[in-house]
């Protein structure tokens, strides 16, 4: 059965992977035995931290850096990418931002970014690797969902609309390509210890609120995130499609 979560042999494409849950996940998918290809909007070349961890595992490691808010920049870096690795077996849609502001002073410029990286690059990546995998009829699409894919948030709302369309478009994909060899399921994080959560946690008040309601008791952190991804990333996982996995420390069953 292990034999069955090894991905040695595999390329593994993960956006957003330079810290937090993006990072936890490459080196999960390095730690089972995939090479990584890295990429986020302030990620090094080369000498990045999470290159020289992956290569500490007997990995390769490349980066590229790429604005997904920026339509032409994400097109170039698909060329690219493509061109570098023409067989690419497991796309983690992981980059991602939140930018907070109550609904009424919510700006079209706020909207538009959280949209344009959170759903609209992450539509465009999986179109265009997508199809590469389809005519293969093999590969493994992970989304990073989100605790607002089911809930509304506060004060989130350009978050909370990208989250939800993330957990739509992921159901969208799964019913045209699971029959054609590519999994297409999502992982959807509780309340983690990242610099995206660091206002909620620097707030007290909503911290222990937030904490009491966590079955487990605690907030996550980007290893808990290595097991799932290898598991929607391997062949443990052939059966499984359009699925949202949640890893949550039981939030959304209280």
């Amino acid at each position: 059965m292990l034999e069955k979560f090894s991905l040695v042999g595999k390329v593994a494409l993960v956006t957003g992977c330079k810290r937090g849950i993006g990072k936890g996940i490459a080196l999960g998918l390095a730690e089972a035995g995939a090479d990584i290809i890295g990429v986020s909007a302030s990620l090094q070349s080369h000498g990045s931290e999470i290159e020289e961890q992956v290569n500490a595992l007997g990995r390769s490691f490349k980066g590229y850096q790429c604005d997904f808010a920026d339509r032409k920049a994400l097109y170039a870096f698909i060329k690219t990418v493509k061109a570098d690795f023409p067989k690419i077996d497991i796309l983690v849609n992981n980059a991602g931002t939140i930018l907070r502001a109550p609904a009424v002073e919510h700006s079209d410029e706020l909207w538009d970014k959280v949209i344009d990286v959170n759903l609209n690059s992450q539509f465009i990546l999986s179109r265009e690797i997508g199809k590469d995998m389809v005519a293969r009829q093999a590969g493994k699409i992970i989304f990073t969902a989100s605790l607002l894919t089911f809930q509304g948030g506060i004060t989130v709302p350009g978050y909370a609309a990208s989250k939800g369309a993330i957990g739509q478009l992921v159901m969208a994909l799964s019913n045209e390509w699971a029959g054609k060899g590519v999994n297409v399921n999502a992982i959807a994080p509780g309340y983690i210890d990242t610099d995206n959560t660091e206002g909620l946690r620097n707030d007290p008040e909503r911290a222990a609120s937030i904490l009491a309601r966590i079955p487990q008791g605690r907030w996550g952190n980007p290893d808990d995130f290595k097991g799932p991804a290898v598991f929607l990333a391997s062949e443990a996982a052939a059966y499984v499609n359009g699925a949202i996995l949640l890893v949550d420390g039981g939030w959304m069953g209280r």
